[in-house]
């Protein structure tokens, strides 16, 4: 299997330091529309998952607590120093999404941004996402998802090989592997580049 966790590390502390010149205006707006459809309060708890250099960071309302992993170290370096900048208080750590070191029910709100389509077991990310939120926590996700109507063809599963290895995988949907997860889907709307890029608002079934 190409994509695996150390490929990961090692790609993204690659791209870190041109990352933002690629992601930050091009899916600003996917980002906020994303995060709006959050149900915020006060004081919530907030994890990051694959938060990057914390291009989320400034969509985030100011009052809560926010705590954010990525596998790369240079990417959470990037992020600390962005966190700086903007006077924002934020608990960075590099953590793999797939083993969190956090308990049970430990938080209010999840965002998986760019993340689902990229890690190498979406199953066991999510999962973990679904063991530390709340019974009444929130998933955000914002990714790119092959249709769930059907399974990719085998010429996207060709092309796939080579997206996987470089950058992110195409194949993936987002319904089937949301639900398996034990989550409630309760908003899925597209957000960029017709229905490729989808912002979906989950709860624990």
């Amino acid at each position: 299997m190409l994509n695996t966790t150390a490929w990961n590390r090692l790609r993204y502390s690659l791209y870190a330091p041109v990352y933002d010149l690629v992601a930050a205006r091009a899916f600003r707006r996917a980002r906020r529309l994303a995060l709006e459809a959050v149900h915020w309060r006060q004081g919530q708890r907030v994890l990051l998952v694959g938060a990057g250099t914390g291009l989320d960071l400034t969509c985030l309302p100011r009052d809560i607590e926010v705590h954010a992993i990525d596998i790369a170290p240079l990417m959470i370096a990037r992020l600390e120093a962005r966190a700086e900048r903007h006077g924002l208080d934020v608990t960075a750590a590099t953590m793999d999404a797939a083993r969190l070191a956090y308990p049970d029910a430990h938080f209010d709100v999840v965002v998986m941004h760019l993340i689902i389509a990229v890690m190498p077991d979406p199953e066991a990310g999510l999962s973990e996402a679904h063991r530390v939120l709340g019974e009444d926590g929130q998933l955000c996700v914002m990714d790119k998802f092959q249709s769930d109507a059907h399974p990719a063809g085998w010429g996207r599963r060709l092309v796939n090989v080579v997206t996987s290895f470089i950058a992110t995988d195409i194949t993936r949907q987002a319904r089937p592997l949301l639900e398996g997860a034990g989550f409630v889907i309760e908003r899925d709307t597209p957000v960029m580049m017709g229905s490729l890029f989808r912002a979906l608002l989950a709860r624990k079934a």
